[in-house]
């Protein structure tokens, strides 16, 4: 079950279509090289979480590509006519949540270049069903492997165009990544630079903490390594600071993982993830450090 619904500037709504049909350009700059940017949030209980933060990265990401994207108005009604056609047909079907499961779904923002030689690009909004492995991971943990990024943590000031910080489609080489980690019989993984950095996972943000008698601090890879800003972890660092928790950023070297009381991948759509292990050692996993922070990230909107 998938909606989709164009961001159409004749359509101030949006333009629902059929995604069972062709829609897009074969010629599309999004299709033949990667250009564009995306963004993914999580929708359940009836609200698109952190819909403010996807569009300010969005607006960053685009605008890092200097590529025109469509106003923030102009997404959010696509969002809520998607959205809304989403329920609607999960109701027309009967569909029903699974036992001990909330039902959760992806809305998908992605604007593309549009065919060489067009005047404007092509953006659109998916809403279909989350996969329920986020879900699980959220309880069972996950097992990761660190792999060299490939470049040091410099690289990003040295080489702008390389779009280091910027979400685009460009996602070969993370899904490349992922593939190798499973074959390893591995979950994720987390990218270090040459230069002995932690940066990120293939497609998660790097959380550790540590645990001082009363003093809880939260820790995450510094962005000026050229890593993607975490619309999640920032939440969470918000939450974590109003809570007394402390905070910091970086940078990390592969040994801090090993070294912190508990460390998570997060995301929009699987949330809050802990680490069981890194390259086959196992890593601490506080229950009540964990169950704090899934409380905070629960309260997310």
């Amino acid at each position: 079950m998938t909606v989709l619904v164009f961001v159409d500037p004749e359509f101030p709504a949006g333009r629902p279509a059929d995604p069972s049909q062709p829609q897009l350009s074969v010629l599309d700059q999004g299709v033949t090289r990667g250009d564009g940017v995306f963004e993914t949030l999580l929708y359940t209980g009836g609200a698109v979480r952190k819909l403010d933060a996807h569009l300010a990265r969005l607006e960053s990401s685009a605008a890092m590509c200097e590529l025109p994207v469509p106003s923030a108005q102009a997404w959010r009604s696509a969002v809520g006519t998607a959205v809304a056609a989403y329920d609607a047909a999960r109701s027309a079907a009967g569909a029903t949540e699974a036992p001990g499961m909330r039902h959760e779904a992806t809305v998908k923002l992605v604007a593309t270049r549009g065919p060489e030689g067009a005047t404007h690009g092509t953006a659109w909004v998916t809403v279909s069903p989350a996969p329920e492995l986020g879900q699980r991971q959220r309880e069972t943990g996950l097992s990761v492997i660190t792999l060299d990024r490939g470049y040091d943590s410099e690289a990003g000031d040295r080489a702008p165009w390389l779009l280091m910080g910027a979400k685009t489609l460009s996602y070969g080489v993370n899904m490349a990544a992922l593939r190798h980690a499973r074959k390893q019989g591995a979950d994720d993984v987390i990218f270090v630079s040459s230069d002995g950095h932690v940066l990120e996972g293939a497609t998660s943000t790097v959380l550790l903490a540590h645990r001082e008698g009363p003093l809880k601090r939260l820790v995450t890879p510094t962005l000026q390594t050229g890593i993607l800003p975490g619309t999640t972890q920032g939440a969470i660092f918000a939450a974590a600071q109003s809570a007394g928790w402390e905070l910091g950023y970086g940078p990390l070297e592969t040994q801090d993982l090993f070294e912190a009381d508990a460390v998570w991948l997060v995301s929009s759509v699987r949330l809050l993830a802990p680490i069981n292990s890194i390259d086959g050692v196992g890593i601490p996993r506080d229950r009540e450090l964990h169950a704090e922070l899934a409380r905070m990230v629960d309260g997310i909107r």
